[in-house]
Formats: C-alpha cells, structure tokens, sequence
C-alpha cells in the first residue's frame, strides 16, 4: 500500500483517479505546523530556535494521514514544487518523526508540475529527497517576518499608528503612498498641438506640425495659445501642401514569452479585471483538476514535448505560414528563476474549454492562447511615414497596415489593440504630390501626473525591484487590502486610505530599511541564495535581524509626541496644500492626531479648543464637525454644494437641487441645465461595443438615480464614466432584466 500526501483536496480525487488500486491520496490542506502566534516563539539566543504548534483545525488531518500512514508501506510526500510546498514536506515529515511512525516506512519527496497521469506516473518513478536549502530558505523567510512583526507591530498598536507593519506588504503600501505624492505635487505644463486636415483623392487624413520656419516642434515646443496664433497666422486655407518625403518599412511584432506568475496577474487584471488572488484562486483550481500546469513560476520556457505538440496544433490548425521554422525560445527575465520548471500553460493543446465555466474557462481561455500564440510567427506590418510642406511649415503622418496577422491571429496584448492593431491608412502618395489642406486644428494639451497603482501595474513594478516571488504576489495585493492600509476605485487603482499613510510615515522615519526597496530586493536575493545552497541559514538571519533589532530598541524610547511632529512633517502638504494650517475656530496650528478609531486633524491648542476634522480614507479634509457644506467649484461662478438638504448647484443668485449627482459625477454643463430648469435629457455616450453581444455600451449621466451604463437592456449604476473595459464587465456580469409581460386573465 502506498500513501501520497498533497496539499489539496481537490487535487487528491484528481491524482487518486489516476493511480487506482493500491494508491491512497490523502491532503493537508495546505500548511498544517506554524509558529505558536506569541512573543518569544523564536528564540534568538540560541540560533533562531523556533516554537511550533499544530495550527488550529490540522490535527484532523495528522489524525487522518496517521491512521492512512499504519496501513502503507511507502509515503510520498507530494506538496506543491515551490519553497512552501517544500515547507510543508518538511513539517509534515517532522511531526510523523516525533510521533514515532515513520518506523519501516519509505519516505520519498515527490513533485508535480502537472496533474496529468503521465507526469505523475514519471515524477512516482524519480523521486528525491526533501530539499533542506528549500527549507532552510522558507525558515529563514518565515522567522524573519515573524521577528519584524512581533518587533514592529507591538510599537504600532502602542501609539495606534496601524494593525502591523511586513517585510514585504510594508514597501508595497510604501510604493503606493510615494506615488500618491508624485501626484499631489505635480504641476501640470500646457502644451498645443496642430493638426493639419488633408486629403488627396476623396481620401481624408490628418498630419502633424513638426517644423515651422526652421525650428523644429517637439511635443512641449508650443506652450501657449499666443504661440498656437503666431503660427497659424501665417497658414490659412485652403492651402496645397506638397509630399517633400516618403519613408517606406516593414515593421513585425514579435510572440509574447508564455505566462509566468506575474504576468499571468497582470494580465488576468487588465483582460478580465480579475484580482491577483481571485486568478491565483482560478488558476489553482485549473491546476488541481489537470488542466494547466503549477501556477507559481517565474519561468518562461516550455518543456520540448510541449512545444512540438503546440506546433503540431499551430500547423493542423493555422497552416505553416503560421509555424515559424524553428521554435520560438524564450529567456527568464529574473534573476532566480523559482523551482518550477516550466511556464504556465495548458496540459494538452486541443482547447478544453468545452469542459469548463465562469471563471476557469475565461483564465483557462486566456492562457491558451497566450500558449499557442508564443510559438507562431510575428505579426508583419507595413508602415509609411510622409512629410508634407505647407508654405513655411512642415507636417508629418505615418500609415500602418497589418499586411500578416502571425500571433495576433488568436492573441493581442492591450498595447497591440491602442496601436498596431487599429490600422492607419494612407492613400498613395509620391515626392511632390499635391495635397489638399482643408482647415488646421489646434488642441491644446496638459502634461500628466504618474498614474496610480493598479493591482497589475504595482506587481510588475515589485517584479521589477526584485521584490516578492511568484508564490507571494496575491498576498500582498490582498493583505494591504484587507488591513484598509489602500483602497481600490472603480477604475481598480490603489488609493493610501489614513492608515497607510500614517503608517509609512512612521516606518520612514524610524525604519528606513524596512520600508526601502533596495533593502528588501537584498533580502529576496539572500532568500535565493540560501535556496540554492550558497548562503548559511544562521548567518543570514543574523545579518537581518540584529540591526533591525538594534533600530526597534533605539525606537522604543521616543516619545509619542515626537513621533506624531514627524508624522504632521511627512504629510504636512498632503493635508495641507496651500499652507492653511490654522485652526478656523481659535487661530491655533492643525495637525494630525491619532485615536483607536484612526487618525484625524486637530487643533494643537486641545483641550482649550476642541476643533477636529475627519478625513477621507485617502486623507484629504472632507468633513469637518464645524463646517457641515461640501463644495466644488464647477466654473463661470457656479459651484456644487453639499448642504442640510443635500446636494445643490448654486451661481450666487439661483439654486437648484442636484441630488443625483456628487462631486465625482457633476459638471458644468449638467450644473447650468439644473440652473435653467430645462428638463431636457442629456444625450448618452456611446463607450463602444460589447464583443458578446455586439451591441453598444451606453453612458447616462443624468438618471433616475444618478449616472449609469446601459446595452441590451442591461442597466448598471456607476459613480463616474467607465473605461469600455470594466463597462463591458459590469454588463456581462449582470443577468439582463426580464421581459414585461401580460398575465392572461382566467
């Protein structure tokens, strides 16, 4: 009798089916011993000895896999192939030891990369033993979070600064906060652009100013309206302008490399609106139920079996025009490429969607193709570049045709779509044509701050800085969440709530490593390192742990009000842009102030004046127990007002209630039709078609109850307009109204 210990239920009815008679397939649901959750757990005297415990619910499941384990001659234990799955092995071999009944038992590591009987068949036939640099690598990364937090966070609870402060999560919510400023302090620059109409045999298109008089005009050349008359002053129309030059190139886009964690999240985010942990969640379950392969890699290369039965398919399916001569080989980005072996794709290449539903068939749907498309032949593009002289100016356009779908026949990446996908076409031109100019455009522009996080933007950047692996990018999106130190908006972008900002206010000014990048980019490095047996366990903890020790010590003994002076400094201009820091009730200074039900402003002449202000989770002054009336000001003496009676516009002589709308949704156009009393609806923006239905996604933002999208007669409130994206989830994901009807009379 033999006896395979895996992680998930689930996958142990899979494996179970394949092995038959002979086989038992029991799991632990995941990790069953952790550190006792106490002070002193760790004992940093004596080499980092750490303190177990069953973790509560597991001893249901030791109880099961001993009593499996008296009637086996043979374990295998069969965790996941990463660092934790090799934790778990470990533990899992260290309790039976202690338990003493392991006596006359085999006992083999073994790993899947993917649940098919084939390789499972092949993995039972090369087993090993547990990897103990693994093991060594998941101590040291689990003992070190453990002192970081039971030496941290017990500050943090002291002074209400935040729940807990983590090696990793803390320089996400850091990212987060550092970009937040980039955009409270950014000063956006004007700029115009001119566009020339043109057309030449009935055919229109347009051309942009890229030289007048000489001087060349780059992007930010043109910063005022004085600039955009002077030259327009001297190009009137209709004009002719002549073909002075004509560039002529085949351009190809080249495959994307298969998923690999991270860019399987990113791109899960932006295609499905996914989160990292719902995807993780999805591709788990493809992965125990045998249709995609481990679901934590960082690698992008495929298995030579898999890559000639995805060419087979390429070929029976495409046709060789298709099938590149040679495969298409790609290179792991990351320096330490994790255990696994391969990239995530699909088991077998005849698409199995016919199988599955909801959210494994869109994620399962998504990787094939992404799958199949690595191995075809690059797109071919057609691309033409022409200037045309107009009197003194000169002006440029460039055409592209897609002339061979190649990859993009079954896969296109959100920046093909915006680019080479929408062909530009021009007519045909040659040097000293004559081109019609029907009339020049001005359009003026304003420089861009940074854009906020999303769940896919902050994985990649992380990726980038080397921090975090594959195994652990869901939790940090979903622990930064869920302690409220971000938020999301409807667009999906991380916002600092109070507590993420006061939090790493206080880990920037007293843990300057914990929170810094290249610091904990270091610590990943020596992660791996210890995973591949280049580095001791001890003396890697040490050299974390004792100057981050010495730094709690030295922390201990500064005084609260020290700790909030440095704190008001760090935010000073978040909460107080244009300088006015004066209490409106006795002229004192406001400041930031900290309670067990968060953070707000205060006046620092307490207890003689009692004047707070609440703050928004993302920490700009919102409501204030002395000035009850929000306000926006809409432009041309018009303002949006919140007052006793709820939301108003106002230009100083009329009001008119707005109570559909908030700051987010009014404008002034909506503002001036409430002020004139005409009730005329405000026509609909059409966002774009849904693909599933064909039909269009219509945005109204003047509703019974406010904005909303509609198609098909699929109605979603929303707070502002959507991108067509989410617009096209939102409507998907809600079922469509029934059809009225008429009861029949008996």
């Amino acid at each position: 009798m033999n006896l395979l210990i895996v992680e998930s239920p689930s996958k142990a009815k899979t494996i179970e089916k394949y092995l038959g008679n002979g086989w038992r397939v029991v799991a632990s649901v995941g990790h069953v011993r952790d550190l006792v959750p106490e002070n002193g757990s760790v004992d940093v005297k004596h080499n980092f000895k750490p303190k177990w415990q069953i973790m509560p619910g597991k001893e249901k499941q030791i109880k099961l896999i001993i009593d499996e384990l008296k009637k086996a001659d043979n374990v295998y234990l069969a965790s996941d192939p990463d660092r934790e799955g090799e934790a778990i092995a470990w533990h899992i071999n260290d309790i039976l030891n202690a338990r003493d009944v392991l006596k006359n038992k085999n006992v083999y590591r073994v790993a899947f990369h993917e649940i098919t009987k084939n390789a499972i068949m092949e993995a039972l036939k090369n087993p090993r033993e547990i990897d103990n640099n693994l093991v060594d690598a998941y101590l040291v990364r689990r003992i070190l979070d453990y002192l970081i937090g039971f030496g941290i966070s017990p500050l943090l609870w002291k002074r209400n600064l935040g729940k807990s402060a983590g090696r990793v999560q803390s320089v996400a919510v850091k990212l987060v906060v550092d970009r937040e400023k980039e955009i409270e302090s950014f000063n956006p620059k004007e700029y115009w652009s001119i566009t020339a109409n043109c057309e030449k045999n009935k055919s229109k298109f347009d051309a942009n100013l890229i030289k007048h008089n000489g001087k060349k005009i780059e992007k930010m050349t043109i910063e005022n309206k004085s600039m955009v008359d002077d030259i327009l002053s001297s190009l009137k129309t209709p004009a002719i302008g002549k073909v002075s030059n004509i560039e002529k190139k085949k351009i190809q886009r080249h495959a994307y490399a298969p998923f690999t964690t991270s860019t399987l999240q990113q791109e899960a985010s932006r295609k499905l609106h996914f989160s990292s942990k719902r995807t993780m969640a999805t591709a788990q379950k493809l992965y125990e139920a045998g249709f995609i392969t481990y679901m934590r890699t960082d690698a992008t290369n495929l298995s030579n079996e898999a890559i000639s039965e995805i060419r087979e398919y390429i070929a029976k399916e495409y046709g060789d025009k298709f099938l590149p001569k040679q495969p298409n080989i790609y290179v792991t980005k990351s320096k330490n490429a994790q255990e696994a072996h391969e990239a995530i794709r699909p088991t077998h290449f005849e698409n199995a969607k016919n199988e599955l539903s909801g959210d494994e068939l869109k994620l399962y749907t998504l990787i094939w193709k992404r799958t199949i498309a690595c191995q075809m032949t690059s797109a071919e593009f057609d691309s033409v570049s022409v200037d045309i002289d107009v009197k003194n100016s000169v002006f440029h356009c460039v055409g592209t045709t897609r002339t061979f779908d190649g990859f993009m026949k079954i896969y296109v990446e959100d920046n093909d779509d915006s680019n080479e996908d929408n062909d530009i076409k021009l007519p045909a031109l040659s040097i000293n044509d004559e081109i019609e100019i029907k009339s020049f455009k001005s359009e003026q522009h304003f420089t861009q701050p940074p854009a906020r996080f999303t769940e896919a933007s902050l994985v990649k950047k992380l990726e980038e800085l080397g921090i975090g692996r594959p195994s652990t990018y869901a939790t940090i999106m979903s622990t930064i969440v869920d302690r409220k130190y971000v938020e999301q908006d409807k667009q999906h972008r991380f916002h600092p709530t109070t507590s993420g900002w006061v939090l790493i206010s206080y880990l920037s000014n007293y843990f300057k490593d914990l929170v810094d990048v290249n610091f904990t980019a270091k610590t990943e490095d020596t992660l791996d390192d210890v995973s591949n047996g280049v580095k001791d366990k001890l003396s890697s903890l040490q050299s974390f742990w004792t100057p981050t020790n010495q730094t709690i010590e030295s922390v201990k003994g500064i005084t609260t009000s020290d700790i909030i002076d440095k704190i008001n400094e760090f935010m000073h201009y978040h909460l107080f842009k244009d300088n006015n820091d004066k209490c409106p009730k006795c002229g004192g200074k406001l400041g930031i102030k900290l309670s067990k039900n968060g953070a707000f402003v205060g006046c620092n002449n307490y207890p003689k004046c009692n004047y707070t202000m609440k703050l928004t989770s993302n920490m700009n002054p919102d409501d204030s127990q002395n000035d009850e009336v929000k306000e926006k000001d809409l432009g041309e003496n018009i303002s949006f007002k919140i007052g006793k009676f709820g939301p108003y516009v106002t230009d100083g002589i009329k009001n008119a209630s707005a109570k559909k709308y908030s700051i987010d949704t009014i404008t002034l156009d909506i503002a001036k039709e409430l002020l004139s009393g005409d009730k005329k609806k405000i026509e609909p923006v059409i966002l774009g078609k849904n693909p599933e239905t064909d039909k269009a996604i219509y945005y109204y933002a003047d509703g019974r109850y406010g904005p909303y999208i509609s198609s098909n007669r699929v109605n979603v409130s929303v707070k502002e307009k959507p991108d067509l994206e989410i617009a096209i989830d939102l409507i998907n994901n809600k079922k469509s109204a029934p059809k009225k009807f008429v009861k029949r009379k008996k």
